[in-house]
């Protein structure tokens, strides 16, 4: 049997582990791996694997999956491999959020994958809705977050979990639930709450009744994410469903209601990162259609909120992830002058901003990219 062949484009975290997944399978196989790393510095790969050349890699693959965190340099790859006609798969919801729509409105093949917070909210939506359920709130949970925290501290938990720093912080300050939850929402047809997302504290994940009045409010379902101790690491959607109600108290479905019993509570109790990857390509090796991506005409963005005093003539290294910024969903066309938090890359303040206030384009001054041009191509059009 000939084994599909996967263009890797990462060697971090997700990158090592789908490797190993592929090694495993019988039915995949990788010819190359994209890194911006030195090719001898990558002593776990075999010689000859990494590449520094995109093309070298597209030429050896047939499905191409992305996932290397930095959204500047996925789009430069997505771009490339789309117009070589190659069907794309990323775990990379910054890079959706940022310029996933531009891809979309190309009709290319670009889908974020199982096993990220977005691919499977995604998922369970598909099985919900099959069983007649009407989505009211899709969330992710959260047990802790700290808006602003120290460098060292998470250079331990960095160290600790074996994550980078930057993946550290962006889970951490709450930027990787902001750009997972703005991306679910242009995906899955959703909103956030007037103000922004609420983050509410709940005692039990039935605490959630409150997401069902916001929605009926706004006449489609809200993403957020909740605070609850304890909670399992999955993903959640609260659901209405007439037939349910009809139900009474029938066994199965009485667990499931929320407290006042507006909705149902569906939670899918884990999500396994890159161990769900390859059933997605599965998927798309089958024709099914794209699982999630950032629809053609998104709605929201994730703005920068400066963390600290930032000075004119200081540099951002990195926004998310990074100690300057953190993310915070917005709604797009209220708020043309936001940058995106993951377009922020080595950029030059040329205007004082003070703490809690949004980094706007006439603060910066945003190098040419790929990126950054079609952020705009998708804002003005």
């Amino acid at each position: 049997m000939n084994k599909t062949r996967i263009g890797i484009i990462g060697t971090g975290f997700i990158a090592n582990g789908l490797y190993k997944l592929i090694q495993a399978s019988s039915d995949f196989t990788t010819h190359k791996i994209l890194t911006r790393r030195p090719l001898n510095d990558q002593f776990a790969y075999p010689a000859g694997l990494l590449t520094h050349s995109i093309n070298e890699l597209i030429d050896h693959s047939d499905i191409v999956f992305e996932c290397s965190g930095d959204v500047i340099h996925a789009t430069d790859c997505v771009l490339a491999a789309t117009n070589a006609k190659k069907k794309v798969v990323t775990m990379n919801a910054e890079f959706h959020a940022t310029t996933g729509s531009y891809f979309i409105r190309r009709g290319d093949y670009v889908t974020d994958a199982d096993g990220d917070q977005p691919g499977c909210q995604a998922r369970l939506r598909q099985e919900v809705v099959g069983m007649g359920f009407e989505p009211m709130a899709y969330l992710n949970i959260k047990g802790f977050l700290n808006l602003n925290p120290e460098r060292k501290e998470m250079e331990y938990w960095s160290k600790l979990q074996n994550l980078s720093l930057d993946q550290t912080v962006s889970f951490t300050d709450g930027t990787k639930l902001q750009v997972e939850q703005a991306f679910v929402a242009n995906a899955l047809g959703a909103t956030i709450p007037p103000n922004g997302m609420l983050g509410a504290t709940v005692e039990s994940l039935h605490h959630t009744d409150y997401l069902v009045e916001l929605a009926e409010q706004a006449g489609q379902a809200i993403s957020d994410f909740v605070l609850c101790k304890g909670a399992p690491p999955g993903v959640l959607i609260i659901a209405k469903s007439a037939i349910a109600d009809s139900l009474g108290d029938y066994t199965p479905i009485k667990p499931l209601r929320t407290k006042n019993g507006s909705a149902y509570v569906l939670l899918r109790p884990y999500h396994l990162t890159y161990m769900e990857t390859l059933n997605t390509v599965r998927k798309v090796l089958k024709g099914e259609d794209m699982l999630i991506n950032n629809s053609a005409n998104p709605t929201l963005t994730v703005a920068a909120i400066a963390k600290r005093k930032i000075s004119r003539g200081d540099v951002i290294e990195k926004g998310a992830g990074g100690f300057d910024v953190r993310g915070v969903a917005v709604r797009m066309h209220e708020n043309k002058n936001a940058v995106p938090i993951c377009l922020l890359q080595n950029t030059r303040v040329i205007r004082d901003i003070e703490p809690g206030q949004m980094v706007c384009f006439d603060d910066v001054e945003i190098a040419e990219s790929n990126a950054a041009k079609f952020h705009f191509e998708i804002l003005n059009n």
